[in-house]
């Protein structure tokens, strides 16, 4: 595919010859830089290579080298973040008020939320999320909703999913960090903030979690599971509805 050879100019080279036997019958070129040879991403460049993606450790370049049409498949479109619906048998909800971002000063409760970090499970990252938060340890039941959104951070696109979970602890112990105040409420306060009633999204979650209050609503469930492709356990979510032919 491509190669970085030793020079005598910079110490390093980049070589990607068009009569390289390797490239032939190739439409692409995937150039995996580590960051100890930044210095040939200029050469690499002017190979007319561009930047797909970078992670801390590396970055990584692509050239098309057919006369096709372009067909490298882009870099990560989504973001993927929770927001946990934790009740205990009181229906009480875990809110939390945040010392930083849009939510700093406004005196709004929200639930925990945070991100699925990089081969986390969206499930996993609910509990973890609520534990650093908050301190509560607590188990995953279902996803009730979730939202896609465009143009987010660094302009991808977000998908927000509302977990439901289960408190098997109820000593709320803060995180000073990032948390102003935590506490639970009972969810029709939740519900009827000012902040969720003027938001049609705020408002619509804080109903279904009404709904789920009342055996109302059914969400979407985890159960272990493979892939054609891989042994490695993932998880399936999807709507059990008291229907016993599916076995989770």
């Amino acid at each position: 595919m491509s190669s970085v050879t030793s020079g005598s100019n910079n110490g390093s080279s980049l070589c990607v010859g068009k009569n390289n036997k390797q490239l032939v019958g190739k439409k692409g070129v995937w150039i995996k830089l580590p960051i100890e040879l930044v210095n040939l991403i200029e050469a690499a460049v002017q190979e007319g290579f561009r930047y797909h993606h970078a992670e801390p450790s590396y970055l990584m370049l692509v050239k098309w080298i057919s006369k096709t049409e372009d067909t490298l498949p882009a870099n990560a479109s989504h973001r993927i973040a929770i927001g946990a619906f934790v009740m205990n048998d009181m229906g009480e909800v875990l809110v939390v008020q945040e010392k930083n971002g849009k939510f700093k000063g406004t005196g709004v409760w929200k639930f925990p939320t945070g991100f699925v970090d990089q081969g986390e499970d969206i499930c996993m990252a609910a509990l973890r999320e609520v534990k650093e938060e908050a301190g509560i340890e607590t188990e995953f039941l279902e996803i009730l909703a979730f939202r896609q959104s465009h143009k987010s951070f660094f302009g991808k696109s977000d998908l927000f999913f509302v977990c439901m979970l289960r408190p098997l602890s109820f000593d709320i112990q803060k995180q000073d960090s990032e948390i102003e105040a935590a506490k639970w409420m009972p969810i029709e306060e939740y519900a009827t903030q000012p902040f969720n009633q003027k938001r049609e999204q705020f408002s619509k979650i804080a109903n279904i979690c009404l709904e789920k209050k009342k055996n109302n609503y059914t969400g979407f469930s985890a159960a272990p599971s493979t892939t054609a492709f891989s042994s490695k356990k993932h998880y399936l979510y999807f709507n059990n509805n008291g229907n016993n032919n599916l076995k989770q």
